[in-house]
Formats: C-alpha cells, structure tokens, sequence
C-alpha cells in the first residue's frame, strides 16, 4: 500500500516548482490558480524567491502547499494512485486537497490566513522553538515541566524516534535546553524560526482560524488522512476540519501517524513537494519502507516507469 505525504514549513527554496510547471501543463495550471486566488504572483516567489521574501510564513504556507499540489496533479495525470494520505503541519491542508475534502482554492485562502495568525500570535522575540535530538518524548516532556517556571514550554513536533521539536516562551526554552543537555540529549538546538508554532501561545492564532474553517466546505474523503492531532485515520470531513483546528495549538504527532499507516499496510511513502525532509524522519521511523521524492520531472518519470 502506499501514501502520499506532504512536507510543512521548513522545507521551502527558491526554485521548487519551476521545473514541474515548465515541463506539465497540469503544474503550471496550479500555480496559475494560485496567484489568481492571492491576487499575487506566488509563482514568482517559489520559482525565484527572494529567499527573505519566501520565508515570510504568511507567504510560505500558500508557497509549499501550491508546490504539492502541482506536484500532485502532475503524479495523478499520470494514473499514479494511493491509499493514504498525511501531512506535516500545514501539509495537511495538501494532503486534505489529494483527499478530495477540500478544493485548493480554499486551502491557498486559508493557509494563507494561517500563516499571518500564526505569526501575529506571539510577538517576534517573545517566542522560540529548538530540535532536542537524543532523547525520547517522555524524558523531553518531563523536562519540558521543569523547565516551564510558570512560563509555557511544551513538546511541538514528535518527529522520529530521538527527535523531538519543543516551542514556547523563549527563556523557557533556553531552559529545557540546558536540561536536556544535562539530562544526555546530543543536541539541543534552537531554530531559526519566527514563532513557538505547535505550542499553547499559538491559541490565539486557533480562535482566529476556527471561523474561517467553520465557514469552508469540507466533503467526505476519498482516500483517508492520519491526521497530525490524534494520529488517527479520518474519512469524516468534519472530523478533518476540527483537527485543522485543534493542530495549531497541538503538538505534530507524526511519529504515530507513520507508525499508524504501516499498521495499515503502508510500505511506500511518497513525498509530494519540496525537499526530502519527511523522508529523513521516515527512514528513522520505519526503516523497511520504500520511500520516494517527486518534486522534478525525472522523479516524474523514472516513477512512474518503475
């Protein structure tokens, strides 16, 4: 069996889609799509950057999710099928419009919004994230509350085993990160991003987006998620959107999501998008799968030849 999975932040460069919109009409029918419905040239901005530009959350959800879908429309046009679908952080909302439950259109308004909440939520400064690699999720959240002192610090992404992403208020941060020094971590690195996403500080950024999802259409799958906030299979449309809703605030469980598809049956995992991070993390997760990256046309082709 096989699933398709959808990269979040991070895995963004100027570049990505540039070659798939060359080569299939189908891609460059999507970023087409994409800037009709922003009202700006996202195209540019993924196809050429500029880098400081692209970063810009508010500008790197809608950027990542049109790549994925490019890439998905190309893969489909070809006849390629799949059994599941999952997504990191904002990849769900790709792996929601490969389901069928939601039209792109609605995804790009909607990332886009979620992006400028996300980053409104916390003031720039106020708030940080960092990668703790050695230790376990239970031994992180045990520090995480020794840690807190009455600020928020808490587990974000359960990413692989010995990989765990921790965000909340900066200093409390800086504080589980000499803990899990102390405690055998290899490392404890702080990231470079904007704001403690995953974490409870991101609540505000969850009531703003509760309407806007409540308001958006969402059909029953046709193929099923393993969504990021229970690590559940979901075939509900309204399940799915209450689970957009709950994920902004909620720690990426995407260790148990890639265990609960494989106790499914899955045994390939193709990523749809740019970069190879959530291969990385699979291959430490479950390391019989068969992975595979579509982002160029010659993994197009040399894919869907094999």
């Amino acid at each position: 069996m096989k699933a398709f999975v959808f990269p979040g932040q991070g895995s963004q460069y100027p570049g990505m889609g540039k070659d798939l919109a060359a080569e299939y009409p189908v891609a460059a029918k999507v970023f087409e799509e994409a800037d009709d419905v922003l009202g700006f040239a996202l195209s540019r901005l993924c196809f050429e950057g500029p880098q400081d530009q692209l970063i810009l959350t508010e500008n790197t959800q809608p950027a990542l999710l049109a790549t994925s879908v490019a890439a998905l429309r190309v893969l489909e046009d070809r006849g390629v099928s799949f059994d599941y679908v999952a997504g990191h952080s904002l990849g769900e909302y790709s792996a929601l419009v490969a389901s069928g439950s939601l039209e792109f259109a609605d995804a790009l308004r909607l990332v886009r919004r979620r992006g400028q909440f996300m980053q409104d939520a916390v003031p720039v400064g106020v708030g940080a994230m960092a990668a703790i690699i050695g230790l376990e999720l239970d031994v992180v959240e045990r520090l995480a509350a020794e840690a807190a002192q009455g600020q928020v610090v808490s587990a974000a992404n359960q990413n692989s085993p010995g990989q765990v992403v921790v965000a909340g208020h900066s200093e409390a941060v800086d504080r589980l990160c000499r803990l899990a020094q102390d405690n055998g971590a290899r490392r404890a690195l702080k990231l470079p991003v904007s704001a403690p996403f995953h974490s409870p500080l991101m609540k505000p950024a969850e009531q703003r987006m509760r309407p806007l999802l409540e308001e958006t259409d969402f059909r029953e799958l046709t193929v099923p998620l393993v969504n990021n906030c229970d690590a559940e299979i979901v075939r509900s449309g309204s399940v799915a959107r209450q689970g957009l809703i709950q994920q902004i605030a909620s720690m990426v469980r995407w260790t148990d999501s890639v265990q609960v598809m494989t106790e499914a049956g899955v045994n390939t995992f193709v990523e749809v998008g740019a970069g190879k991070v959530l291969s990385g993390l699979i291959r430490r997760i479950s390391p019989e799968a068969n992975l595979v990256n579509i982002e160029k046309p010659l993994q197009v082709e040399d894919y869907v030849r094999s």
